[in-house]
């Protein structure tokens, strides 16, 4: 019997610039964030999940304890026989059998007593936790130290890979991955199923070494099904893979076979535990076949993460043109004229009196406030309660109709589709947005006071003369605000315009003509920058539901590092 492998210490492992690379690229893949409900996602998210576990849980591990014992998954479909193999190899019963299905439910891993360290110690497999029974747990393996197997060869019993558990069919993917070399096991029932050849075609893709074992065949049938088998791994481009027959037959009491149905495979492994050189072999193909495919696979969620990257910014730019859109045309509303319409008009109307204000406009201030007071009992503040109310209604609708149109726009795809499902109400403005959008109103006017009251604190003479008053003042300056003729049409063009120009009289008689252009930009800019931070609250509502473009535009960078770092390490030193 073969000494026992002695574990290395750190200054035997091989390629540790290549080892580093590999790590950061593993470390990469796992954090790019592919979120978004885009087409082929879930293709993407397996690759991605393929990849991480088998650098993670193969290819560096491997790469930094190259002279660990050859690692022997055996894997195929539900029924074949893996559970009974594996204690046939052994020679006694290290993993339960049955009819009940799945057999296997936690991974049972063999090895000789002396490479007990290897797997104890977390250097082979170090995502799995190892325990001594049967465990429900994901990621648990039970660990089995028997000296009737070889120093430098362990056996692993793998779940079926098309188990009715997910949680077993998920572990036997990882576990496959994480093989030096795969001993598929089929029967003369099932090798022709669709689903291990899906397995065995992805292991050829990257190179794997594979051996293949028919089981459970009667001996009648042996040699068709055997000629089959080999002419379909041939068209698959493996015609080089081993391939052993074991006979139908009945296991005795321990689940174990007669030592003659399994004794080719028992000797082939027992010369592989006895040929460090053809188990290294074994090892570097693996590897270099393993590193082959996770590069090649890490390049193709390069492409993954940039879909991503450009859906997230299609749906924030369309979040960001609906209220941007929405932004302007509020602002056009509110400082076009459309305001002096309606209720607003009327009060105003009321406030300074019929149509003649506008024949009598040339005389004296004085003469017009004398005017004005005597025709009119309506007071400033029934134009400030019309003002506020239709500011108020008009922020509001254009708030809704932007939800609207960001909820149009989100629907035509599926990302967007998704993430209104998570959303609240995305398609109706939020259920806040009437009382902030009143809150805006009268907040504005009251900067609007202050803005007067500020703006007229050094004429005071002037201004105590004129006993105008900072409320009618400052809803002289918000109708001037208001102003314009583009939201209006025939008649009011003029009415409008003229109860606007009598507004601009106050406000020329008590600050300037200068001065009242500067108030009237100045209000509009408040205005503007209130209704901007509301509109914004209401878009941040869409935007926070998105992956951070930046965070994505990070993750496909430091991906790309990590490729270059490893071609440039694979360039310098071969892994072998």
């Amino acid at each position: 019997m073969t000494e026992p492998t002695a574990v290395p210490t750190r200054a035997a492992v091989a390629g540790d610039g290549l080892t580093q690379s590999l790590s950061e690229l593993a470390s990469a893949v796992v954090g790019l964030p592919l979120d978004l409900q885009i087409p082929d996602v879930l293709r993407d998210r397996a690759l991605q999940r393929e990849v991480s576990e088998q650098l993670a849980d193969y290819v560096v591990p491997r790469l930094e304890n190259l002279e660990a014992p050859l690692l022997v998954v055996v894997g195929g479909s539900t029924g074949a026989g893996k559970s009974t193999l594996v204690n046939s190899l052994v020679g006694r019963r290290v993993t339960a059998t049955g009819v009940l299905r799945p057999t296997t439910r936690t991974p049972v891993l063999v090895h000789h007593p002396a490479d007990t360290e290897w797997f104890a110690s977390g250097r082979v497999l170090p995502d799995f936790v190892r325990t001594g029974s049967n465990s429900r747990r994901a990621n648990t393996i039970r660990q089995v130290a028997c000296s009737t197997l070889w120093p430098g060869v362990a056996v692993l019993d793998a779940p079926d890979f098309d188990s009715i558990d997910e949680t077993n069919r998920d572990m036997a993917e990882q576990l496959l991955g994480a093989a030096d070399l795969w001993l598929f096991v089929t029967s003369a029932a099932r090798y022709a199923d669709q689903v291990p050849w899906d397995y065995l075609r992805r292991a050829a893709d990257r190179q794997a070494s594979i051996a293949v074992v028919l089981d459970r065949t009667s001996p009648e049938a042996l040699a068709d099904v055997r000629r089959h088998l080999a002419r379909m791994l041939s068209e698959q481009g493996l015609a080089d893979v081993a391939l052993f027959s074991v006979r139908e037959s009945t296991p005795d009491a321990e689940g174990v076979l007669p030592a003659a149905e399994v004794a080719p495979i028992a000797m082939w492994l027992r010369h592989l535990a006895a040929n460090e050189a053809q188990r290294r072999e074994i090892v570097l193909t693996t590897l270099q076949g393993a590193i082959g495919h996770d590069v090649a696979s890490a390049q193709r969620l390069r492409g993954a993460v940039e879909r991503q990257l450009q859906t997230a910014l299609h749906l924030r730019r369309d979040v960001e043109t609906v209220y941007h859109r929405a932004h302007v045309d509020l602002m056009r509303s509110a400082t076009d004229g459309t305001m002096l319409r309606g209720e607003v008009l009327a009060r105003w109307q009321d406030f300074v009196g019929s149509g003649e204000i506008v024949r009598t406009m040339e005389r004296t201030v004085g003469s017009w406030r004398d005017r004005l007071f005597r025709r009119s009992s309506t007071g400033p503040e029934h134009v400030e309660a019309a003002a506020v109310s239709g500011l108020h209604l008009l922020i509001l609708e254009r708030a809704e109709r932007a939800a609207e149109e960001v909820a149009r726009a989100w629907g035509s795809s599926e990302a967007g589709r998704v993430l209104l499902e998570r959303g609240d109400h995305l398609g109706r403005a939020s259920r806040t947005v009437a009382v902030r959008a009143e809150r805006i109103a009268r907040e504005w006017r009251e900067a609007v006071f202050d803005l007067v009251s500020e703006r007229g604190a050094a004429k005071r003479a002037k201004a105590k003369a004129l006993s105008v008053g900072v409320n009618a003042t400052g809803v002289a300056l918000m109708v001037v605000v208001f102003a314009g003729t583009a939201g209006l049409t025939g008649a009011e063009v003029g009415i409008a315009g003229g109860t606007a120009a009598a507004g601009q009289a106050v406000l020329r008689a008590v600050f300037g003509d200068q001065a009242v252009r500067e108030l009237a930009a100045e209000a509009g800019k408040d205005l503007s920058r209130r209704i901007e931070e509301l509109l914004a609250e209401e878009a941040n509502r869409f935007v926070e539901l998105l992956p951070e473009t930046g965070g994505l535009e990070a993750a496909r960078d430091r991906l790309d590092a990590a490729l270059e770092d490893v071609e440039r390490a694979r360039r310098r030193q071969e892994v072998r």
